[in-house]
């Protein structure tokens, strides 16, 4: 009778496993390529979407672009019946002390919520950017149609609220399109600030800023690598947590490196055919993301990118100087690129909104001893748990162990020393929640 029973409850847990691969499988299938396109043509045909164009015509400048965003975001809100509630958050940015700030001006995101149904204040963010510029980033008459940066990144966000929207998920999801990024991350700012105040709990930021250049100015061509930026411990973290690091370790395990590598293992896991590279800075060299505030107010957040900048077509003016074009124009745009990296963030949005909470107050111990003892607080919906280690100069999570609906478990014969630990809580339908790096540490 316990055979059978075991047999039942192993059927069953590889039955829930395989409705989580298909539907993940069908999200990836979902996403299109000639949506994306469409919603690229649409942006880029505003002429410009600098932070201090025209708000007030219906075919140039941001003003348009926002109001077109919004009705997009609406549409797909009325064919899921009301799924996504869609509003603007707003902030006054003044001339006075900003440099590449020409005039006060609103800087104005356009928000779309798909409210969770189990824990609706827990939420995952996808965000692009609304704004463009040419060469002078004050100039916000001549034409800037950031047909790559960042009209792609926008036409993926949108494109992941049709796909999603045919769901249900556990937790929040946020479609954001962000503005002010160009003149110093504005719109970032203001809405995790927004957050902050609301109290909403952040999972994580999926910030996407060009997605869809695949030949590089060096003139390398790739349509499958992707680059992921991540930044290794919070600024926000404490003296005392930076003081423990130098004796427990923890240099490149903050919450933002965990979601980095949740997104590495879920695409090796579901698309193969893509090749993530994981980047341990938090943007490319002195540059940066709206992630950014995210991270400065504590929250984990990322940036996923095309691996292969073009710089003549970013952030020029449109010309042709000794015989190369410049000018971010739709034509250096690949579509089928920017559909891969929007399935990239679908099932990552899907996975974290579908997962229960991580694991809270995660202790380890062993010290001067032959094994590893980790504990954890139980959490809301966890059928159980995963532990993770990996060998301490190894960028990702290479070893697990499920060890079930316990607190603590042992690690027999693995010495603590030689290695980093972490524990994911994983649900009835298999979605695991991102690997929380133990943050105490205990002695019996």
């Amino acid at each position: 009778m316990k055979r059978l029973i075991f047999i039942g409850i192993l059927c069953s847990t590889m039955l829930s496993l395989a409705q989580k691969d298909q539907q993940l499988y069908d999200i990836i299938d979902a996403v299109s390529a000639d949506r994306i396109e469409k919603d690229i043509r649409t942006l880029v045909n505003f002429g410009t979407r600098n932070t201090f164009s025209d708000t007030l015509s219906n075919t140039r400048g941001i003003g348009a672009a926002r109001r077109w965003i919004k009705k997009e975001f609406e549409a797909i809100s009325e064919n899921c019946d009301g799924c996504i509630d869609v509003f603007y958050q707003k902030d006054f940015v003044t001339k006075k002390g900003n440099d590449r700030v020409p005039h006060d001006v609103w800087v104005v995101n356009v928000v779309a919520i798909q409210k969770g149904t189990k824990y609706p204040n827990r939420y995952i963010i996808m965000s692009g950017d609304i704004d463009s510029r040419n060469s002078d980033g004050s100039d916000f008459t001549k034409d800037a149609p950031g047909a790559n940066d960042n009209a792609s990144g926008m036409a993926g966000t949108i494109e992941a609220a049709r796909v999603l929207s045919k769901y249900k998920f556990e937790s929040s999801i946020i479609y954001v399109g962000l503005s002010g990024e160009e003149q110093g991350l504005f719109g970032g700012a203001g809405l995790a600030k927004y957050a902050k105040e609301k109290g909403w709990e952040i999972i994580g930021v999926l910030n996407n800023d060009m997605i869809g250049n695949i030949k590089g100015v060096d003139g390398v061509i790739d349509n499958r690598t992707f680059r992921i930026f991540s930044e290794p411990v919070p600024p926000n973290e404490t003296e005392r947590e930076r003081m423990m690091r130098r004796y427990y370790g923890g240099e490149v395990d903050g919450i933002s490196r965990q979601l980095a590598r949740y997104v590495y293992k879920n695409v090796e896991t579901y698309m193969p055919e893509m090749n993530p590279m994981m980047v341990y800075r938090l943007d490319r060299f002195g540059r940066g993301g709206h992630h950014r505030p995210f991270n400065d107010l504590g929250f984990g957040g990322i940036r996923i990118m095309e691996a292969h900048e073009n710089y003549n077509q970013q952030h020029q003016d449109i010309r042709e100087e000794n015989g190369i074009k410049y000018g971010d124009v739709i034509e250096h745009v690949n579509f089928d690129y920017a559909k891969k990296l929007t399935a990239v963030n679908v099932i990552n949005l899907a996975s974290l909104a579908s997962a229960s909470p991580a694991p809270a107050n995660v202790s380890i111990g062993g010290i001067v001893e032959p094994s590893v003892k980790l504990k954890w607080d139980k959490v809301d919906g966890a059928k159980g748990y995963k532990i993770y280690w990996r060998d301490t100069t190894s960028p990702t999570w290479d070893n697990s162990r499920y060890v079930g609906d316990v607190s603590e478990f042992m690690l027999d014969g693995i010495v603590i020393d030689n290695y980093f630990f972490g524990v994911a809580s994983v649900n009835e339908n298999g979605f695991e929640s991102v690997v929380v790096f133990p943050n105490k540490v205990f002695r019996d």
